[in-house]
């Protein structure tokens, strides 16, 4: 099987999943979406009502930021980056998922990160942070500097939504931006071009 048609058996199990609560509370799982050969996965914590109304992710305000900033480095979903969630339900009024609800959903995403191989991941926020390399570590001291995880480069930054109630964070994401730029050069595309990088 192909990775196209491996990722849509792993979506096909994920659409009758119960393993948690969360299932019963929201319209549809949002699975994920992007390119599976780009090198990029970008993690976030979960749906939001915009996402579980579409089905697909970072599709409301955060996600048009998303999309912004990873413009500005030159990326798109088509072409470069495969995105996914923590969690791939909405949890009740957008509340942080519960490490039990974390754990239920896990073994999918690790599943998608095995079928995607991306090189490099971006985890936007704690929760990524927390729910996939450690459940003690501050977004605050992590973000901007490069973890070695799985034989993957890990960056983690701050999530979009962050951004938005709190602006003066955008410069600090770029930085972080920049960094995951150099680094597809040198483990994807050395010919990799940004207009602002």
């Amino acid at each position: 099987m192909n990775k196209e048609e491996t990722i849509q058996q792993l979506k096909e199990q994920v659409l009758l999943c119960h393993r948690c609560k969360l299932r019963e509370g929201c319209s549809q799982v949002v699975f994920g979406e992007g390119s599976l050969k780009g090198g990029l996965m970008v993690i976030g914590e979960g749906p939001g009502q915009d996402e579980d109304r579409q089905g697909r992710p970072f599709v409301g305000r955060a996600g048009q930021l998303l999309d912004k900033i990873l413009e500005s480095g030159g990326f798109n979903r088509r072409e470069h980056v495969y995105i996914g969630n923590i969690v791939k339900c909405r949890p009740p009024g957008n509340r942080v998922p519960l490490p039990e609800e974390r754990e239920a959903c896990l073994p999918y995403l690790m599943e998608q990160i095995a079928i995607v191989d991306p090189k490099i991941i971006v985890l936007l926020g704690a929760t990524a942070l927390q729910g996939l390399i450690d459940p003690q570590a501050k977004i605050g001291t992590s973000r901007g500097k490069w973890l070695y995880w799985e034989e993957r480069w890990v960056m983690p930054t701050y999530h979009p939504a962050a951004l938005l109630r709190n602006p003066s964070l955008k410069r600090t994401v770029w930085e972080d931006i920049k960094q995951v730029v150099e680094k597809y050069r040198e483990l994807v595309d050395a010919t990799h071009r940004s207009e602002y990088c």
